[in-house]
């Protein structure tokens, strides 16, 4: 990875952790599409699943308590079994056909959190496996397993607390099978990792100080722009080198 990468890269994950801070959600969100167009499909995603499950295990330190443990597992075992297959499509489909896809991806995910008041998917055991197979596969692909399990709390009425605290537990299992599932994080360059989770903290405290001046609202607006841009980028990135 060059250094104009080294410049960019800390840009996708302030910019995802200014989100988590300020509205509790999101960093993936935010994060994967930027991460995948200044380091690659593949190594992207990669590197969105390493932060997430970094970010979630230090939420889950403060939420676990609250953590509905046989909830979180009966969504997180569907998401396992799908993450090999799609594993196995992050490492064999071509660079520019999985920009699209990732790009894509991270379009149908930001419609789903946009529709989550609109729409319910079915209720109880089936349900769960639904979003949870959902929310792995495109986890392990685009790094974007959140708007499915998002959809699943809206339309059952979840307690806000109890799945935010239970996502981090989910969270930490898929993006840990996903990285196993890739490789693990052997591929990436040193200095990518160091930039990354220097870039984190920074943001994650930078986040502190803004979520007291700057509303949820007006940052969800400025996280949707920016998650947009970075997702219909990497689409006509993918479609030109096509």
């Amino acid at each position: 990875m060059g250094v104009d990468h080294l410049v960019w890269l800390p840009v996708g994950v302030l910019a995802g952790a200014l989100t988590q801070r300020v509205t509790g959600v999101g960093f993936a969100l935010v994060s994967a599409p930027i991460l995948v167009l200044v380091a690659g499909p593949f190594e992207g995603v990669l590197l969105a699943n390493l932060l997430g499950m970094v970010v979630c295990v230090v939420v889950l330190a403060r939420t676990w308590r609250e953590v509905e443990w046989r909830r979180g597992l009966l969504l997180a075992v569907p998401a396992l079994v799908v993450i090999p297959a799609g594993a196995w499509v992050a490492r064999n489909v071509p660079g520019p056909p999985l920009l699209v896809l990732v790009g894509s991806l991270v379009l149908v995910a930001l419609a789903i959190v946009h529709l989550t008041r609109r729409v319910e998917v079915g209720h109880g055991p089936a349900g769960a496996v639904a979003a949870g197979a959902t929310s792995g596969f495109m986890n392990v692909t685009a790094g974007v397993g959140g708007p499915a399990m998002v959809l699943y709390a809206t339309s059952t009425r979840w307690d806000h607390r109890r799945f935010v605290a239970t996502f981090q537990l989910y969270s930490v299992l898929v993006n840990g099978a996903s990285l196993t599932a890739k490789g693990g994080i052997g591929g990436l360059d040193a200095r990518v990792v160091l930039v990354a989770l220097a870039a984190l903290a920074v943001g994650l405290l930078a986040g502190d100080l803004l979520s007291r001046r700057v509303s949820a609202e007006r940052a969800g607006r400025a996280v949707l722009a920016l998650a947009v841009l970075g997702a219909l980028s990497t689409v006509v990135k993918g479609l030109l080198a096509i």
